[in-house]
C-alpha cells in the first residue's frame, strides 16, 4: 500500500511503537508484504526462515522481531510483534468505513454502464463505461474496474485475505488494506470471490474469462486473456501469466507461478511453478502425457499382479 505522502522512519516508529535504526527522516513511502514490496516500502518478518529474505528484499525498511546487523541504504524497525504492527499500519492508513448506502457516495460509474438492483458498491470503488453488473454482486471499497467488464450475481470483489498467524489463544488476523483491480474486456462468472490483497492489488488483467465459482486469493494476478473454468481455486500471491487456461476444480499452491500459454487440466493440483507453452495435469502436477504415461504403466502393473 503506497501512503498518501512521504512519512518519516520517526513517524512511523511511533505508530507502531517499534525502535527505529536509522536516520530519523529516512523515507518511508509504502509498506507491503513480502510477496509484492518495493523499493520505499515496509516489510515485516517474525520467522528465522525468512530474516534473509526480508533483509535482502527491495523493501527499504524491515519491520522485524531481532536485533541484526542493518543492511546498507536500509532502515530497521525493532519490534516484539511484527505481525500485530503491521497491523497497526493497516489500521492507521486504511481504516474500515461503515457503509451508509448501497452505492457510496465516492463511488464513479462510467457511461452507459448498468447496474442492476441490489447490487452493493463499496467507497471509493471506480467502475468504467459499458459494464454490466449484474443482481446481489458485492463491491468492496477501493475496487478498480474497467470498461468493457460483465460480472454476475452473487459475485464478490474485494473482501480480506485469508492470512492468520497462529498464536496460543487462536488465529490473529492480518488485516487487509490491498484491493483489487479489474481490467478491460473482463468477464466473471456468478458466486466467484476475488480477495484484495493484504497491502497490494489482486489483479485480473485484460480480456480474462472466469467461470462460476471461482476463487482467486490475495496478491494474486492473473494475466491478459485467461480462461478459468468452474471450481478453480487460486491461491494467494500467485502469478498466472497471459493466455493460460485453467479447467475445471484446478487448485494451487500460494506464492507459484504459471508461465505463458500453460493448460492445466481439470482437478489439477498445481504444487509448484510450471513453464509456459506445455499441457499439465494430475497432483502432484507433471506434463500430462507424462502423467498418462505413468497412469497407463501403474494400471498395467496392477494388472499383471493380479494375474
Amino acid at each position: 500500500m503506497k501512503l498518501p505522502r512521504i512519512y518519516s522512519l520517526e513517524e512511523i516508529a511511533k505508530i507502531t511503537g517499534a525502535t527505529m535504526v536509522g536516520p530519523t527522516n529516512f523515507p518511508v513511502t509504502g509498506f507491503n508484504e513480502i510477496h509484492v514490496v518495493e523499493y520505499g516500502d515496509i516489510v515485516f518478518v517474525d520467522h528465522p526462515k525468512y530474516y534473509d529474505k526480508a533483509l535482502q528484499s527491495n523493501a527499504t525498511v524491515v519491520l522485524i522481531n531481532k536485533k541484526v546487523k542493518c543492511p546498507q541504504n536500509k532502515a530497521l524497525l525493532i519490534s516484539k510483534d511484527p505481525f500485530r504492527d503491521f497491523n497497526k499500519l493497516s489500521a492507521y492508513f486504511n481504516p474500515f468505513k461503515k457503509a451508509s448506502k448501497t452505492k457510496a457516495a465516492t463511488a464513479k460509474i462510467g457511461k452507459n454502464s448498468i447496474i442492476q438492483p441490489t447490487v452493493f458498491i463499496g467507497n471509493n470503488v471506480s467502475i468504467g463505461d459499458n459494464c454490466l453488473i449484474h443482481a446481489n454482486v458485492t463491491i468492496y471499497d477501493n475496487v478498480v474496474i474497467g470498461n468493457n467488464v460483465t460480472i454476475h450475481s452473487g459475485t464478490i470483489l474485494g473482501a480480506d485475505a485469508f492470512y492468520y498467524k497462529k498464536r496460543q489463544d487462536g488465529y490473529d488476523k492480518l488485516i487487509s488494506s490491498g484491493s483489487v483491480l479489474i481490467e478491460d474486456n473482463v468477464d466473471i462468472g456468478a458466486l466467484c470471490t476475488i480477495d484484495r490483497g493484504v497491502s497490494g492489488i489482486t489483479t485480473i488483467k485484460k480480456g480474462t474469462k472466469i467461470d462460476n465459482q471461482v476463487q482467486i486469493g490475495h496478491d494474486t494476478v492473473i494475466g491478459e486473456q485467461c480462461l478459468i473454468a468452474s471450481q478453480t481455486g487460486v491461491a494467494g500471491c500467485v502469478v498466472v501469466e497471459d493466455n493460460v487456461t485453467l479447467w475445471g476444480q484446478v487448485g494451487t499452491n500460494s506464492g507459484i507461478r504459471i508461465g505463458k500459454g500453460a493448460v492445466i487440466l481439470g482437478q489439477t493440483g498445481v504444487t509448484k511453478s510450471v513453464k509456459g507453452g506445455k499441457t499439465y495435469f494430475g497432483t502432484p502436477i507433471e506434463e500430462s502425457r507424462t502423467k498418462l504415461k505413468e497412469l497407463a504403466g501403474l494400471k498395467q502393473l496392477l494388472k499383471n499382479q493380479k494375474k
